[in-house]
């Protein structure tokens, strides 16, 4: 004990405890934070006899301190050291140190928010920024500062890497104490470039393989997560088969305690180690004989996507500061070799510090718990990160479904429901479930629903999604091969565990055949309202959530004919179109009306029948995205149905209606004159007649006339030609007429048609009708200049002008040379200034 570099700060950190609310301590991997520091601080004048609550990430983390600091004493754990975690509890009413999980200390809070008896409360590895870890805090520093003038209530927040300055000024200024760490050097070597996406199970492998046939010592392996893991070792094993030199562990948190404690336990005499490992190894945890580490340089971490209300497990980069951790793995008792399955340069671009939980995760037990205080505003509280405000707002709108909040006069309140569903350790979700289960008869199908959900999947071999034979595993005796056997039982005890809290709540709406597996669906939809799911088409395994988002099953699966689902578990990513659904309950849609209506919305639809183009009018039934169940209306409101085919003919387009060629010049006409008045700066009396203007408005003067349509074909009956004109107030369609008429009379008394749907406007004319003109026709007050396009007798282009002078005086005599060779018979002035215009071959004489 006395070689642990820990102990050369240990004074200087109880004179700053006794003098301060709050310490910060900085120690490095290896110095020896976690067992030293309660045991040194046991006896302390200012802790009065007081307990020590320390707070660890992790399950195993907790249990190996708290046997460590007993075996330092000459104790048994559960005497003056303890620890409490899920559905494991050693400690006794000698207990004085008591190492928990996060979550615990907020039940400790709800129960106690003084937390009387307790005079130290740590936060170690604070620097993994867990939701837990920073609600803990941020509640823990209310209690220091509004509950416990009398005895109070110290804060010591330790880390391996820490923004020290931030927490410090979190902690008002609190002292920092840093300690100096036990690492011998570790060489670190760099491999090839890789994408986070790339399969890294080879390249582990060949790692692995060369460690073994170059160093010494044993191997801890980093890897994302459990699959990677399976794999690794799978492969592993075949290539040692035979060999007995060479023990091959995983290390991950939902192991089993004898796996877990042969995992960090020191290799038997005369063989090897090689630890396939998550994150969970990163810190707290020490792992005798390790000189070598491989680290993939990725892990598997939670992220809430706002957008579909659901969270994803997303393979990432370490940072920078979790990649020194891992490799001062190699270094704890001699010197070591770490192999970065990563280049160099990537290295460089790593982000210095993992993003806090808070800013990435379902805040939905966030919004809950600070209901359970009282919290209206998160910036009550003192925060590193602040929870973000539309995940927290989304967050308690998912409450108000689930019956846990009310808004009264814009403030939330919780509900009676929701206290309860506060005071169970589960997700508001399950919480939400397993109350309602319970007042229906169903709580032991509740609680091992809550369980299997919970753990990971208890059929680790089975691609098939149904959650019901999960639930058929709790009753089964014997092996089977395709069950994750600690899994089961972790799910056995959490459902035996969760049913005891809720067993003396009375069932007052005692369901008929309590055994129906159709309830599984039902309890699910209470849980998971937003992934009820309806399948797309008659057949196939695709299917649309009520959130809106897209689900499907991978393989062929035995739920993939049901027209309804829940969808319990699910994955992919953000960007993808469509998730993955992992688990699963048929769903009788009967049930959600008769059980659970408050999940309904009504809403009369009318809307456009594609198929059969006809005005379709109906009842909808509404499950958030997804019609549960319609009815035909036979009355339809005037202002609805209006409402409904101006709603089509803005889907459709403006084309729907009867168009005339004459009705889009007019509508043109218009146009110009309206363009000319705003670009000269100038109010313009023209109203906007665009296609998009009379989209926006079609309620306005489309509206009025649509009584009388109901299918497609009633549409060409509209006078649309009235209607638009009505649109022009008086005098206005007289000023049209005169600004910008429809036809032009050209000298030999033809009236040409203007072309307005270009702009300048076209007069297309037969250069000989033009003879003797020199002046371009112009419109709008003389604004503009119409385009010319002079034709040949064949009545084809053979000059656009807008000055016809220039054209006489200057092009014509080629363009005359040209046309007199082609059309003899017609006649070609060498004056056209001077020449009689004719609409004939020739002049009459």
């Amino acid at each position: 004990m006395n070689e642990l570099p820990i102990n050369a700060v240990l004074p200087a950190l109880d004179a700053a405890l006794a003098a301060h609310p709050s310490v910060v301590l900085q120690a490095p991997p290896g110095a020896g934070k976690t067992t030293m520091v309660p045991l040194a601080l046991l006896d302390s004048a200012w802790l009065a006899g007081q307990r020590i609550v320390m707070l660890e990430p992790r399950r195993l983390a907790a249990r190996a301190a708290a046997e460590r600091m007993a075996e330092l004493l000459g104790e048994r754990v559960g005497e003056r050291v303890g620890y409490r975690i899920r559905l494991e509890s050693r400690i006794s009413a000698a207990t004085r140190i008591e190492v928990i999980t996060e979550g615990i200390l907020q039940r400790m809070l709800q129960d106690d928010p003084e937390l009387a008896g307790v005079g130290l409360v740590i936060f170690d590895e604070f620097h993994e920024r867990s939701l837990d870890a920073d609600l803990g805090l941020a509640l823990c520093l209310q209690t220091q500062l509004y509950l416990r003038d009398a005895v109070p209530l110290k804060l010591l927040v330790m880390s391996a890497t820490l923004d020290s300055q931030a927490i410090s000024q979190l902690l008002d200024d609190a002292p920092l104490v840093s300690s100096l760490g036990r690492q011998f050097p570790v060489a670190i070597e760099y491999g090839a470039a890789r994408q986070v996406n790339e399969r890294i199970e080879p390249v582990v492998l060949q790692s692995i393989k060369r460690a073994l046939t170059d160093q010494t010592g044993s191997i801890l392996v980093f890897l994302p997560g459990a699959a990677e893991i399976r794999r690794v070792k799978a492969d592993l094993d075949q290539h040692l088969q035979g060999q007995t030199g060479v023990l091959v562990t995983p290390l991950l948190g939902d192991l089993e305690l004898a796996a877990q404690r042969r995992a960090i336990s020191p290799a038997p005499a005369g063989q090897r180690k090689v630890v396939l490992a998550t994150s969970i190894a990163e810190t707290s945890l020490t792992i005798e004989g390790v000189r070598v580490v491989i680290d993939s340089g990725l892990s598997r971490e939670p992220s809430f996507d706002p957008l579909s209300g659901m969270t994803r497990l997303q393979t990432r980069r370490v940072s920078s500061a979790a990649a020194e951790q891992r490799a001062g793995r190699a270094g704890r008792l001699e010197p070591g070799v770490c192999y970065r399955l990563w280049s160099e340069d990537q290295q460089a671009q790593l982000q210095p510090r993992s993003t806090a939980e808070i800013l990435q995760a379902d805040l939905a037990p966030l919004a809950l718990q600070l209901a359970q205080w009282g919290i209206q505003d998160p910036a009550e509280l003192r925060w590193l990160d602040p929870p973000p405000a539309a995940p927290l707002a989304q967050a308690r709108e998912l409450l108000a479904r689930l019956g846990a909040l009310r808004l009264e006069q814009q403030v939330w309140q919780l509900t009676a429901h929701g206290a309860e569903m506060a005071a169970l350790p589960m997700h508001p979700r399950l919480a939400h479930m397993l109350l309602r289960g319970q007042s229906m008869g169903l709580g032991l199908l509740a609680s091992r629903l809550a369980a299997v959900v919970s753990e990971r999947d208890l059929l680790s071999r089975s691609q098939d999604a149904d959650i019901s034979l999960r639930l058929a595993l709790f009753d089964q005796q014997g092996q089977t091969l395709a069950v994750d056997r600690g899994a089961l039982q972790r799910a056995r005890q959490l459902a035996a565990q969760w049913q005891r809290l809720v067993a003396a709540r009375a069932s007052d709406q005692p369901v008929a055949e309590a055994d129906s597996e159709a309830w599984v669906g039902l309890l699910l939809a209470m849980a998971y309202p937003d992934r009820i799911a309806q399948r797309r088409g008659a057949e196939g395994g695709e299917y649309r959530l009520a959130n809106g988002r897209s689900a499907s099953f991978v393989e062929v699966d035995s739920l993939q004919q049901q027209p309804w689902l829940v969808v319990a578990s699910l994955g992919g990513h953000a960007a993808q179109r469509s998730v993955r659904i992992f688990m699963a309950a048929a769903l009788d849609p009967q049930l959600i009306e008769s059980a659970l209506p408050e999940l309904l919305r009504q809403q009369d639809q009318l809307d456009w029948d594609l198929r059969n183009e006809v005005l379709v009018a109906e009842r909808q039934w509404l499950l958030g995205s997804l019609v549960l169940r319609r009815e035909q209306l036979v009355e339809v409101d005037a202002q609805q149905r209006q409402a409904a085919l101006c709603t089509v003919v803005r889907r459709q387009g403006l084309d729907l209606l009867p168009w005339t060629p004459a009705l889009r010049q007019w509508q043109a006409r218009v146009a110009l004159l309206r363009t000319l008045d705003v670009q000269a700066g100038n109010d313009s009396p023209w109203p906007d007649l665009s296609d998009q203007a009379l989209l926006d408005s079609l309620e306005n003067w489309l509206g009025p006339w649509l009584g009388k349509v109901s299918r497609q074909a009633h549409f060409a009956s509209l006078d649309l030609s009235s209607i638009l004109h009505g649109l022009l107030p008086w005098p206005l369609p007289k000023r049209l007429d005169e600004q910008a008429p429809s036809h032009w009379r050209v000298p030999t008394g033809s009236s040409i048609a203007i072309d307005y749907s270009e702009t300048p406007p076209v007069l297309a004319v037969r250069l000989q009708e033009l003879f003797g003109s020199l002046t371009t026709p112009r419109i709008a007050d003389g604004r503009m200049a119409l385009k010319l396009h002079l034709l040949s007798p064949a009545r084809r282009p053979v000059q656009v002008t807008q000055d016809l002078e220039g054209f006489w005086r200057g092009s014509y005599a080629e363009v005359k040379k040209e046309l007199k060779g082609r059309y003899p018979k017609h006649y070609w002035p060498d004056d056209p200034l001077q020449a009689e215009p004719t609409s004939r071959a020739k002049p009459r004489k």
